[in-house]
């Protein structure tokens, strides 16, 4: 019987509670210029941010009026992406839009 002794000394973990936390989210914003056209704007919007035209030109307007518009609000990897996109797509066409993020 010797053989057969329980063990008692084990460790007792400590349950914790965990809190699942929403990412934060970030708005990608398009900044107003003098040389991006408005089609080219309502364009990206249509293609990287898949807004409806109706819904692309409301916020090209809100670019071109208030020097800025906001494109989409989106988790920082998918900002960030889609912010590199519109840069790529500007580089391309030889606009000079840009896209920054802000935190929502």
């Amino acid at each position: 019987m010797a053989d057969r002794q329980e063990r008692t000394d084990s460790a007792v973990k400590e349950r914790v509670d965990v809190k699942k936390q929403d990412p934060t989210l970030y708005k990608v914003v398009l900044l107003n210029d003098d040389y991006t056209t408005m089609e080219f704007v309502v364009r990206v919007l249509e293609t990287v941010f898949l807004k409806s035209p109706a819904e692309a030109h409301r916020i090209m307007m809100q670019v071109h009026q208030n020097g800025q518009g906001v494109a989409g609000v989106y988790p920082w990897e998918v900002a960030e992406t889609k912010a590199d996109k519109v840069s790529a797509l500007a580089s391309e066409a030889g606009f000079p839009l840009r896209a920054t993020l802000e935190e929502a």
